[in-house]
């Protein structure tokens, strides 16, 4: 029987959990670091002394000090974040920036005449109303190429250009603008025509602004994501105010990565169709600039998405074929393991996805490295020393989703997974070795010897119909699908309970679909990675040549397409979960710490502690939690959307109601889901997952943009409507809703009913139908009020509703601002017929729209209103108890 490690072992890899801890310590407790410094000496010392006295004391105390060392380490080290010069001329005014090129951007159609081309500048100089500041800082600049009927962009002729963006001819874009032109000293059209590389030095008349947060609770903290990725504010450039600069600025090691990348991808883009490509784009180099959002979503969906983006999975395969390969030809195992990582840190480098690969290679170097020195069986070390390396290089890191779900995935299975396979199906797995020799069952457990006496027992039935040559090949073979298909099996539903929790609670999503499709998926991307590469390569040899790799890897890439779609289009696969209450978190990492622990006792206890696993994972999936709401108040809360409306309403008895759920206008052409990314983000941080009733107020895109994604999200039980007249805006909604199954309402003007202990009264729109082109005369207005205390709700109501609101004589102490603060509503005569304590205004910062507006501020301060805004202060919350009514403005980090 092979030898078992013995449990506790792993000095790496309680360092980095000490050190990752003192990480998260040392942002939280901040002390000089002359207090961290002196700690660190004593517990260093004191572990020097004890070291031959007492070495278990000395080695907690070593601990101890790279306990502090992490501490220290993320206070001394500059948090993220910008020059704060930049931020004083972020003010919307047009500034010239003089800059490099750090990071080319694949441009994108938006709209039918423009294109949007992303590109991040690092400044050397920005040049604000007359004055010139050296600030050396990362702009995220947005260049759109206006397409006119006769063919040019800005005034310059890009009629391949408008074509060269889309899907189907970037190959040919990408080889008309070969990667050695584009760093010259061209003219500007040369550089609009072509893009512009890295190293370029560029003159842009620019707009700039900061980065900002939704202010809700559970937001995307996109601030932070951007700075981790060097960016400090963003802009917005015509393609007619970028001017191209002689010179060149940057790393020529750089240069050629971008050219290579560029260059692969125009490959890719030349041996598969469009679609196709795009995929191949995102899983074999980590290029997503081609993918559609509903690809995306049937992946995470399908709980498959790591195989849609390069990660530590693909890079592996990759590894692991590249050294089989060597190892086939009779090549020395210590240089088919330097060939290995020299490789691997290589595609890591050209494709330039970041740490998550970066970490991969790392942690493949370091376990090739063990096993070249016998010490293949430390996998947990090797993950500890990796992880060590890379919190010491960038403490931040921890916090990030991507090295939290990369460092916990590689510790389950090194610490769970490989265990348990050692003790159940690997012996079998070994003794398929040699099989056709009796000499070797002397060398294997007797179990497995008796395995495979059995296997040549079925060999020598089967050589009475197939002959000698194949009977020993078909038991065996059949074999080692088998048991390779159990430890798929085993592998990936023990991924699937163990990263429950970081799924849950940063993406919200409870993969249930995810084992059965990534029992089809991960196998077929084993065959698809290695052929996706081969064709590459030999495609700059020869179209023709590549076309069998070509063929093999469209196979398997239109089988795990099928395979996604099928399980992504499962209704089991769209299960959303809430943030995980703290006790579920602690909960669930102490069932995984005790598995851990637990493994290597006695088979009873080592399935004890995988079904406790396993149920704590059903927890964080299936038991939804408490929801944040007070008993017996009645909660109006105004969420930021940006320039939108969106309202959550939690009744006295608890139902939910959420009025409206924000949107972009269709002109911005985004793919941005404010309905998936921001409205339902601050649901779940709430501890809601279920709705019981939407309400659309009227069908402008601001209001309505977000709510497919909330019905499919939250499930609601009633749609309460001003009107169910077709419409482009709402028949999807409506049949969406007949779906599901909802219960449609269509309210006007003069209803009223009680809903959840509440009392709602609709005031607006009339009841006759209006035939007009303007929503907002139909906007649902009500009232909805709990004992003496009342808020009024306006949507865009303008002034004919007020003047009809105003003759009904409704009196409310908090006042939802119509139409984002717009001029032509909220009128000295409805402030003074509803006398309103407070009023809070929907508005997303730096509109267009100019909301709010001063006139409609000074109306409300004079009538002696406290006025909230969704753009200065967040989601803000009023608490109506019957008597008064309660603000509270949720702190936001």
């Amino acid at each position: 029987m092979t030898r078992e490690r013995k449990p506790g072992r792993q000095p790496l890899l309680w360092t980095a959990l000490v050190f990752s801890a003192g990480l998260w310590v040392g942002v939280r407790a901040w002390r000089p670091a002359t207090w961290w410094i002196i700690a660190m000496l004593a517990f260093a010392l004191a572990a020097v002394w004890f070291l031959r006295r007492r070495p278990w004391m000395a080695k907690g105390l070593s601990l101890g000090t790279w306990f502090v060392l992490g501490a220290l380490l993320i206070q001394i080290r500059r948090a993220p974040g910008g020059d704060p010069r930049i931020m004083e001329i972020t003010d919307g005014n047009e500034v010239t920036i003089t800059g490099h090129v750090v990071r080319e951007g694949y441009g994108r159609a938006d709209g039918p005449r423009s294109i949007r081309r992303p590109i991040d500048i690092e400044t050397e100089s920005i040049e604000s109303a007359g004055k010139i500041v050296d600030i050396r800082d990362g702009v995220r600049l947005t260049i759109l190429e206006v397409v006119h009927d006769e063919g040019t962009a800005s005034g310059y002729r890009l009629t391949s250009a408008a074509k060269a963006d889309t899907d189907s001819d970037i190959a040919a874009r990408l080889k008309s603008c070969p990667p050695e032109n584009l760093s010259g000293d061209g003219m500007r059209t040369t550089a609009m025509h072509c893009g512009v590389s890295y190293g370029t030095r560029l003159r842009v008349r620019a707009k700039l602004h900061p980065p900002r947060n939704y202010r809700n609770p559970g937001a995307f903290d996109y601030e932070s994501y951007l700075w981790d990725n060097g960016i400090a504010v963003l802009g917005s450039a015509g393609s007619q105010d970028v001017e191209q600069l002689p010179g060149f600025v940057g790393s020529r090691i750089e240069l050629w990565r971008t050219r290579i990348h560029a260059g692969l991808v125009a490959k890719i883009h030349e041996l598969w169709p469009p679609q196709q490509a795009a995929l191949m784009d995102a899983m074999v180099l980590g290029e997503d600039a081609f993918l559609e959002g509903g690809t995306r979503t049937e992946f995470q969906r399908s709980g498959t998405y790591h195989v849609l983006v390069v990660s530590g999975m693909n890079l592996s395969i990759l590894a692991f074929v590249i050294f089989w390969t060597l190892r086939q030809f009779r090549l020395d195992p210590a240089l088919a393991s330097v060939v290995t990582v020299v490789v691997s840190f290589g595609y890591a480098f050209v494709t330039g996805v970041g740490p998550p690969v970066w970490r991969a290679a790392l942690m493949l170097a370091i376990y090739l490295g063990a096993r070249f020195l016998y010490r293949e069986r430390s996998m947990l070390n090797a993950l500890g020393a990796a992880a060590l390396g890379v919190l010491i290089f960038d403490p931040y890191a921890l916090f990030g989703a991507s090295f939290q779900l990369t460092f916990l995935s590689v510790l389950i299975i090194a610490a769970i997974g490989v265990p348990v396979l050692e003790r159940t199906t690997l012996p079998y797995t070994r003794g398929l070795r040699l099989l056709q020799f009796t000499s070797y069952d002397l060398h294997v457990p007797p179990a497995v010897a008796q395995f495979r006496l059995d296997l040549r027992l079925i060999a020598g039935r089967l050589r009475k119909f197939i002959g000698g040559r194949f009977g020993l090949i078909i038991p065996g073979g059949l074999a080692r699908v088998t048991l390779a298909g159990c430890d798929l099996l085993f592998i990936s539903a023990l991924m699937q309970a163990g990263l429950a929790l970081p799924m849950a609670f940063y993406f919200h999503r409870a993969t249930t679909m995810g084992m059965p499709a990534n029992l089809a998926v991960v196998p077929l991307t084993e065959v698809l990675m290695p052929a996706a590469v081969a064709a590459v390569g030999l495609g700059y040899v020869s179209t023709v040549v590549a076309r069998p790799a070509v063929w093999v890897s469209s196979w398997a890439l239109n089988l795990i397409t099928g395979t996604v779609h099928w399980a992504g289009g499962m209704r089991l696969a769209d299960l959303r979960v809430a943030t995980p209450q703290d006790r579920v978190i602690v909960v669930s990492l102490a069932a995984l710490a005790i598995t851990m622990l637990a493994v290597r006792r006695s088979r009873a206890v080592v399935f004890a502690a995988l079904v406790t696993l396993a149920s704590a994972a059903a927890w964080v999936a299936l038991v939804p939690p408490r929801p944040q709401v007070r008993p017996g108040i009645l909660e109006v809360t105004s969420i930021d959307v940006g320039q939108g409306d969106s309202i959550l309403l939690v009744t006295p008895e608890g139902r939910t109601v959420l009025v409206d759920a924000g949107g972009l206008p269709h002109w911005m052409h985004s793919s941005f889901d404010v309905g998936e990314q921001v409205v339902s983000s601050y649901l779940w941080s709430r501890g809601i997952e279920r709705l019981d009733a939407v309400v659309i107020t009227h069908d402008h895109s601001d209001h309505l943009g977000g709510m497919p994604r909330v019905i499919a999200n939250f499930r609601p039980r009633e749609l309460w409507l001003s009107t169910d007249a077709p419409n482009p805006e709402l028949d999807p909604i409506l049949a969406q809703a007949r779906r599901d199954g909802m219960g449609i309402n269509v309210y006007r003007e003069g209803d009223q009913f009680d809903y959840g202990g509440a009392h709602f009264h609709v005031l607006a729109p009339i009841r006759e139908q209006r035939t007009t082109n303007k929503p907002n005369e139909e906007s649902l207005v009500f009232t909805v009020t709990l004992a003496g205390t009342t808020a009024l709700l306006e949507a865009d109501a303008e002034r004919a509703d007020e003047r009809r609101i105003v003759e009904q004589q409704p009196e409310a102490q908090l006042l939802k601002v119509a139409h984002h603060g717009s001029a032509t509503s909220t009128s000295s005569d409805l402030l003074a017929t509803v006398h309103p304590q407070f009023a809070v205004i929907s508005v997303g910062v730096r509109n267009v729209y100019k909301h709010p507006r001063l006139e409609v501020l000074q109306r409300l301060q004079n009538s002696g209103v406290k006025t909230y805004r969704t753009d200065v202060m967040g989601a803000v919350s009023f608490y109506l108890d019957g008597k008064s009514v309660t603000p509270y403005v949720a702190t936001v980090h």
